[in-house]
């Protein structure tokens, strides 16, 4: 029996990282989706932003002496449409309706993702809960509650979660971690993204044609920043699988 259980370790032990490496690869989708998500809400905000862009004021007498000194059929025809061109009002209604279906693949895909990377966290509490059924040798670093952390573990246990993984990284002296910090480390990154990708839904969902140039701007700024991610607590999960 005593043999047997260093085989069982060791057997866990590479459950474990080949579901982490898996978390981690869905990591990587939705951070390249939240980049391609970045460009397309750009592209929203510049082609609304030109489609109610003021035409030219024919009343400045700058202007007035431009074009009577430049009467030419492409002029005459500008100001005949109202000084708006309609083939840029065309591409930017398009460019709008192009951007709006990209984000709104977005919210599918990065719903997808969540949904994965929740299975993923679900699956690792699972070997772990049968390890310790198992009466399995588990050194624990951590604390005995925050192995149980689950998807759908509440705000209180992810944030102490958060604190003590944060503190494991900075006083760490060794090369990785044990087996029950990984399953913390999936629990405190799967809560991250998923209130990330929240945040990302709702700015989406509010968007229209009577956005403001103060919401849009500060959507940007909000989905560039990422306010719910911890850059420590990623850079420290991608050493795992580098």
């Amino acid at each position: 029996m005593e043999r047997e259980e260093p085989m069982l370790m060791i057997d866990l032990d590479t459950k474990i990282f080949q579901i982490f490496s898996d978390f981690m690869s869905r990591v990587t989708q939705f951070e390249e989706l939240v980049a391609v998500g970045s460009r397309l809400l750009v592209g929203f905000h510049q082609g609304l932003e030109s489609l109610r862009r003021s035409p030219i004021n024919k009343t400045s007498e700058l202007v007035k002496r431009i074009i009577g000194t430049n009467k030419t059929e492409r002029v005459l025809k500008y100001i005949e449409a109202g000084c708006v061109n309609a083939h840029d009002g065309v591409q930017n209604i398009s460019r709008l309706h192009t951007c709006q279906v990209g984000l709104q693949d977005h919210v599918s895909k990065g719903k997808c993702i969540v949904h994965e990377l929740e299975g993923l966290v679900k699956e690792v509490t699972g070997a772990m809960q049968a390890a310790n059924e198992n009466k399995m040798l588990l050194k624990d670093n951590v604390t005995g509650d925050l192995i149980g952390l689950q998807a759908t573990a509440s705000e209180k246990s992810i944030t102490v979660g958060f604190v003590l993984l944060q503190e494991k990284i900075i006083s760490s002296n060794v090369d990785g971690p044990e087996i029950p910090e990984y399953a913390v480390m999936m629990g405190v990154i799967y809560s991250m993204l998923k209130r990330d990708y929240i945040m990302q839904e709702k700015i989406i969902s509010s968007l229209n044609l009577k956005s403001s140039s103060g919401e849009l701007e500060s959507y940007n700024l909000m989905w560039s920043l990422r306010p719910f991610i911890d850059d420590e607590i990623m850079h420290q999960a991608w050493r795992l699988v580098a």
